[in-house]
């Protein structure tokens, strides 16, 4: 693979970017000047070029391309921006300021996107409506096609996604070994850390005390879920919080499933007029129920995902840790099925 290129003569300058090259696991190729960069120009993933460089770089005419970046150590240069202009440059950078950037640009640029998988989010419309079973069998329908599928618990009071695949003993890490985590996270490396069953990968809590996740892991986790994974199932609480904001941000749709009752209704209403300060993008699971699915969706104003009738033995397969049932006779397995063939990218 073609390397990052960096062109400058400043030595200080070259110290901290190959510090944050390090950080992003990248390796460099390093010009001196101008003519030392022309053979790797073009085939780069990614141009640094130094603000010491940028008027002799310019003064060659170097061809136009994407991805290259000034980057500077004297912040405040009136003359930054003309020399970002000069060289064709998308932006300027100035450190240190701007060094997570530039680490996320380095790992970007040694780390392509190789899936760009959509995100799912499943929530209840009240406690008790099968949300997390849902976000489960949707994450297991998609493994078991060969998708590569990363499965986010995020309801730290949820009771742990682990315990409904019975792999509450699986090693692998847990959202108390990512709480702490800021910046890029490698999309390989959250792979090889969670455990992993076939194609499904799961993020889920502990049993220890469990905290809040931190806005930033979560973008983390779901930026790198994105880049590596065909899909992402995140199970969401009903309760709005910083993570679950970031969740609903990326989410291709988000699934609300409402019990079909007038209580279960109203309660869905309430999460509704949260999940719209996030996402647009929402349709209606519909658990059978005395109201009639029109009723429902029409009630809400939402489209229609689809139904899901009652499965007297569910519940009890689950407390005997048994997976749900999802083969074609299941309306739970008919429904992830059907859902999936919807969805752009997880059809397959």
């Amino acid at each position: 693979m073609d390397r990052p290129l960096v062109i400058t003569e400043d030595h200080d300058l070259l110290d901290d970017l190959l510090r944050v090259a390090a950080a992003a696991g990248a390796e460099l190729d390093v010009a001196h000047a101008p003519t030392h960069a022309r053979p790797y120009w073009s085939r780069a993933p990614l141009v640094v070029v130094g603000g010491d460089m940028a008027d002799a770089l310019a003064a060659t005419g170097p061809p136009p391309r994407d991805r290259v970046l000034l980057v500077t150590r004297a912040p405040g240069d009136p003359d930054t921006w003309r020399r970002c202009v000069a060289v064709g440059a998308q932006t300027v950078l100035e450190l240190p300021s701007a060094e997570r950037r530039l680490v996320e640009e380095f790992a970007d640029a040694v780390e392509p996107v190789s899936r760009a998988g959509p995100v799912v989010c499943v929530t209840g419309g009240r406690g008790g409506a099968g949300a997390s079973v849902l976000a489960v069998s949707l994450a297991l329908t998609a493994s078991r096609r060969r998708l590569r599928t990363l499965l986010v618990d995020a309801d730290p009071l949820g009771g742990g996604l682990d315990l409904l695949l019975g792999q509450e003993e699986a090693e692998g890490a847990r959202w108390s070994d990512l709480v702490a985590r800021e910046g890029r996270i490698s999309a390989a490396a959250l792979q090889a850390a969670l455990p992993t069953f076939a194609d499904l990968t799961l993020l889920s809590f502990g049993r220890e005390e469990v905290e809040a996740i931190p806005a930033e892991a979560m973008r983390s986790v779901l930026e790198a879920g994105k880049r590596g994974f065909d899909l992402v199932v995140v199970d969401l609480p009903r309760h709005r919080d910083h993570a679950a904001a970031q969740a609903l941000g990326r989410a291709a749709t988000t699934l609300l499933v409402v019990t079909a009752d007038v209580r279960g209704v109203l309660a869905a209403a309430q999460v509704l007029a949260r999940l719209r300060e996030h996402t647009t993008e929402i349709r209606a699971v519909v658990r059978g129920g005395v109201l009639d699915d029109d009723v429902v969706t029409s009630s809400l104003r939402l489209p229609c995902a689809g139904d899901l009738p009652d499965q007297p033995r569910l519940t009890a397969a689950l407390n005997r840790g048994d997976l749900p049932p999802l083969g074609g006779r299941s309306p739970l397995g008919r429904f992830c099925a059907s859902f999936l063939n919807s969805l752009p990218g997880a059809g397959r």
